[in-house]
C-alpha cells in the first residue's frame, strides 16, 4: 500500500494525490498531506506484575491509610476489581522491578487485600507530575447518572453503598439528587461538582429563583452549601417552595360563613331592641336629672 492510500484513509475527502483539496474552490482550507506523528504515553497492553517489583516514586505521607479516599479505594477494589491500571515505567531492562509512577495508594489497597498481582500500564516518559493534575474530574451530576444507570443494570444499591464506602442513606441521597430541580438549573451543575445537600437546598426555592441562585454559584465559584443557605435565607417567601401560602378567609366554607354571619345579626338586633325598649325612660331621666340640676344652680 502506498502513501498516497495511507493519507487517503486518514484524511478521507480531502487529499488529492497533487497536494490540494478535492474541491478546487476552496483555497482557504489548508488541509495536511501527510500523516500526523503522535506519540503514546503507554503501551497499549496492560502486564501483572508482582507486587514485591513495584517501587515507589515517593513517600506515602504518614495516617493515609485511614483517611476516608483511602478506604474508598479499598472498598472499590474488594467489590469491583482495579478500574484503572498502574502507571509504571522500567529504569533498568536487565532487573525486574518497575518505578511505580502513579498509583501508590491502589498499591496499599492491594496489600491490604491480599492480592499478589496487579495490572500495569508501561509509561513511556517518567511523567509522575501530570497523572492526577491533566484529568477530568466525575462531576457530581455524572456521578448521579452512572449510579442511576448501574442500579437499572441491577446493581444493589448495598454493594454500591459498599463500594464507595459510604453508608446507605447517603447513596440514596445521590440517586434522588435532582429530584425536585428544574432543568435549566441542572444544567448550570452539569460539570460542577458539589455536596446532595446543595439540591437538598435548592429544593426549597421554586423552578426561577434555583436558576438565579446557581447562576449566582457558578458565577462566583462558590458552589457550598453555606453560599445556598443564604441564598435561601434571602429569598422571598412567595419564591420558595418550602414557605404555606397564607390562609384565606375565602378557603371558609360558604355554610359556615352564613351562621357565623347569622349569629352576629341575631347579637346585634338583641342589643339595639334593648336600647329601642330601654330610650325613653332613659332619655326622661336625664330631662328631669338636668332641670333640677338648673334650678340649684340657680338658687342664691
Amino acid at each position: 500500500m502506498n502513501s498516497a492510500t495511507n493519507l487517503a484513509q486518514l484524511y478521507p475527502g480531502v487529499y488529492s494525490p497533487n497536494g490540494h483539496a478535492e474541491n478546487e474552490g476552496d483555497t482557504a482550507s489548508k488541509l495536511p498531506t501527510k500523516p500526523l506523528n503522535t506519540l503514546l504515553g503507554f503501551d497499549l497492553e496492560t502486564y501483572q506484575i508482582p507486587l514485591d517489583q513495584l517501587l515507589p516514586s515517593k513517600k506515602v505521607p504518614d495516617g493515609i491509610m485511614s483517611t476516608r479516599k483511602y478506604k474508598q479505594i479499598v472498598s472499590s477494589i474488594h467489590e469491583i476489581g482495579l478500574i484503572e491500571p498502574l502507571a509504571v515505567i522500567q529504569p533498568d531492562a536487565s532487573k525486574s522491578e518497575y518505578l511505580l509512577l502513579d498509583g501508590h495508594l491502589r498499591v496499599l489497597a492491594f496489600k491490604e487485600l491480599g492480592l499478589n498481582e496487579v495490572a500495569c500500564l508501561f509509561a513511556k516518559d517518567d511523567e509522575t507530575y501530570s497523572y492526577n493534575h491533566r484529568i477530568n474530574r466525575l462531576s457530581t451530576i455524572q456521578e448521579h447518572y452512572m449510579i442511576r444507570r448501574a442500579i437499572d443494570r441491577g446493581v444493589s444499591k448495598e454493594r454500591l453503598a459498599r463500594a464507595f464506602n459510604v453508608n446507605l442513606s447517603s447513596i440514596n441521597r445521590r440517586i434522588n439528587l435532582l429530584s425536585g430541580i428544574c432543568p435549566e438549573a441542572i444544567a448550570l451543575l452539569q460539570d460542577h461538582q458539589f455536596t446532595p445537600d446543595v439540591t437538598r437546598i435548592l429544593r426549597n426555592m421554586k423552578a426561577a429563583r434555583q436558576v438565579e441562585a446557581v447562576e449566582l454559584m457558578v458565577a462566583s465559584n462558590t458552589i457550598t452549601v453555606a453560599h445556598v443557605e443564604a441564598l435561601l435565607k434571602a429569598t422571598p417567601p412567595e419564591q420558595r417552595a418550602d414557605v404555606p401560602p397564607p390562609e384565606r378567609d375565602s378557603k371558609t366554607a360558604p355554610m359556615e360563613q352564613l351562621v357565623k354571619l347569622e349569629k352576629e345579626m341575631s347579637q346585634v338586633q338583641a342589643t339595639y331592641k334593648d336600647a329601642e325598649s330601654n330610650y325613653g325612660s332613659e332619655l326622661l331621666n336625664l330631662v328631669v336629672a338636668k332641670g333640677c340640676c338648673k334650678a340649684q344652680t340657680a338658687l342664691p
